[in-house]
């Protein structure tokens, strides 16, 4: 038999009517929307499910829908009694992986994530930072060209090692856009920039890192029930207080996604499920190993038919 792990969306999966149709039907997802609500003190329901887009945007809303909304949908998978092996989220995902080990209350994640968005949106000033896709390009030679370029003409460094061909870059806004004129020479086809109100996971967000810091000594952290592989390196990490450090790394330090995925595919992991909004890491798994098993529970109706199956 191979492993399972449950692997949770961050930023950029977002979509307006999320997580509604399971609020609507299944009461232990609705029971979660409402306890967000309380906590926040206001109704992101209302926002994941019915909008505005722009707001929803907005870092400091999307980061706790998404995180609510991947909690429902796990509530909603639950009477499946699938247990995974293993747990890891994609940069605000993580945070999902956290409760779901049992690190983290949902209480307190879902005020640290709001706390997290609001700290990033406030580290750079608008406009000064930039994030881009980078596609066709190979990790080395993009990282010397980042290194090149942030000696000259602006700080610019990875952020996402997404999968094969897809790095996405974030710095200052020259040096982002001195990635967009000379990614050729790093292999790149083509630089796609991201719509996104910071610098996510450079060294810029430094002062996001040192408030989320103040915040997270705040929380009481549990040790996890199953391993948790962390972005900054890629490896489990059980330990609660270990895994408070790496949040804290993780605001300035690139995602490592392919590297999480290979190491859980070496591990014996052949089914990865997918628990929140939208279908991005099944497909950024998929380019990494055609041959696993990916399940994307993003809807009541999935979550339903994996139950019933």
């Amino acid at each position: 038999m191979g492993k399972i792990a449950f692997v949770f969306p961050g930023q950029g999966a977002q979509a307006v009517g999320m997580g509604r149709d399971a609020y609507e039907t299944i009461p232990a997802a609705r029971a979660v929307f409402d306890r967000a609500d309380e906590a926040l003190g206001f109704p992101i329901s209302k926002l994941a499910f019915d909008g505005p887009d722009e707001e929803l945007r907005q870092t400091a809303n999307t980061q706790p829908a998404l995180l609510a909304t991947s909690i429902a949908l796990l509530e909603a998978y639950k009477p499946l009694g699938v247990k995974p092996d293993f747990a890891a989220g994609h940069s605000l995902g993580e945070y999902s992986s956290l409760v779901c080990a049992g690190v983290l209350s949902f209480e307190d994640a879902i005020r640290l994530v709001r706390a997290r968005g609001q700290f990033m949106e406030k580290a750079v000033p608008g406009g000064q930072g930039a994030m881009a896709a980078v596609l066709g390009a190979e990790r080395e030679p993009l990282q010397t060209l980042c290194s090149e370029i942030s000696a000259s003409s602006g700080l610019v460094e990875l952020a996402n090692i997404n999968c094969p061909g897809q790095i996405v870059v974030s710095g200052s806004a020259q040096g982002v856009a001195s990635i967009a004129e000379r990614g050729k020479e790093a292999g790149a086809k083509r630089v796609i920039p991201l719509e996104v109100s910071g610098p996510f996971h450079s060294s810029l967000m430094q002062p996001a890192a040192e408030a989320l810091a103040r915040e997270l000594e705040r929380v009481t952290f549990h040790n996890a029930s199953v391993p948790v592989i962390a972005n900054v390196h890629a490896r489990p990490v059980t330990f609660g207080a270990e895994l408070r450090t790496l949040l804290v790394q993780q605001v300035v330090s690139p995602v490592l996604w392919e590297d999480t995925i290979r190491y859980l595919i070496s591990e014996g992991v052949d089914t990865f499920v997918e628990i929140g909004s939208g279908t991005v890491l099944a497909g950024l798994i998929k380019k990494i190993d055609k041959s696993v098993q990916v399940i994307s529970v993003n809807s009541a109706a999935a979550a339903n038919e994996a139950v019933a199956q």
